[in-house]
């Protein structure tokens, strides 16, 4: 029995809660799989998985073993980077995960990281904060960009590295089309934002819930016109249609090239939201991971990020 190739079967039955779509994302046959299962299980000697006509989910030593292959597969990532690698010339593989609404920051940050490293290969994911969350305490996402303030639900799992303050705007279609790009207007009350039709994202997102709180503390309840999981279908619900959308800075720096919108702060109440990047507390980093974290914590890339986010002001 390959161990190491066993366990990674195991991970990704926990991943797609199918048996034939994990032996697909295996490039492997189903019988494969479940004969490698049944090995595992020999070699433990405990049942992981619960079996039916469909996967039923792992036991409770299963979920022993999941946790322990999600260990030992990031160890030997992180071993096969250390050795094909230098901290001088980083190299390998790297998952960043971050919520809709920072994905213009993440994306920022993985071109800058792979243009000063060349080796690395970033991957960027958009997860919701729960999925977020749950991908860094299996493994599955390296460096996380997302809400610092819900960690308290992770406590002794995950540390992070602060990176801006979000503010909130609303996006409005102009009156007449600026000159050079969006510009930011006049600062609005968040209940004279509620009497416009908006475009927000679902229900699911923490950002709708940071939102919805928003209006209520004014009396405000708000039915969007619109919702979405897509900051693109956001904004472009704003450019072609009736209706405006609540963003943080980060996505209105994302959209200033559009001249016939326009971007006013949101006030009374100030809303702010700190943003940071979040790794797993209890796992070393692989070479690429250090990199990261190095230029999260530069200078250079916090002056940068500071200047497409929050109240778009250049420090």
């Amino acid at each position: 029995m390959n161990l190491l190739a066993s366990m990674k079967y195991l991970v990704a039955l926990n991943e797609h809660r199918h048996f034939a779509r994990a032996a697909e994302a295996c490039h492997i046959t189903q019988p494969a799989l479940s004969n490698a299962l049944r090995a595992l299980e020999e070699e433990f000697g405990v049942v992981i998985v619960h079996r039916g006509r469909t996967f039923a989910g792992l036991t409770q030593e299963g979920e022993e073993v999941l946790s322990a292959a999600q260990r030992m597969l990031h160890e030997h990532m992180v071993l096969q980077q250390t050795l094909k690698s230098t901290e001088e010339r980083p190299a390998g593989g790297l998952t960043i995960g971050a919520v809709p609404t920072a994905m213009p920051i993440a994306a920022r940050f993985a071109a800058m990281l792979q243009a000063r490293h060349p080796g690395i290969l970033p991957v960027v994911l958009s997860l919701s904060s729960s999925e977020l969350e749950t991908r860094l305490g299996n493994l599955s996402v390296d460096l996380g960009l997302g809400y610092t303030e819900r960690m308290d639900m992770c406590v002794g799992k995950l540390k992070a590295m602060p990176q801006y303050v979000e503010h909130y705007f609303l996006l409005r279609r102009a009156a007449v089309p600026h000159a050079v790009e969006l510009q930011v207007g006049e600062s609005v009350s968040w209940q004279a934002a509620s009497q416009h039709p908006l475009c927000l994202l679902t229900p699911d997102m923490h950002n709708r819930t940071i939102v919805n709180a928003a209006f209520a503390s004014v009396g405000c309840q708000v039915q969007a016109h619109i919702e979405t999981n897509s900051i693109l279908t956001m904004a472009l619900s704003v450019v072609e249609g009736q209706v405006c959308s609540v963003m943080p800075g980060a996505l209105v720096a994302a959209v200033r090239g559009y001249r016939e919108l326009e971007a006013l702060p949101l006030d009374s109440p100030q809303v702010r939201t700190p943003i940071g990047f979040m790794t797993h507390a209890q796992v070393r980093p692989s070479r690429a991971m250090a990199a990261a974290q190095a230029m999260a914590e530069d200078s250079v890339w916090l002056r940068h990020v500071a200047t497409h986010s929050g109240l778009l002001i250049a420090p």
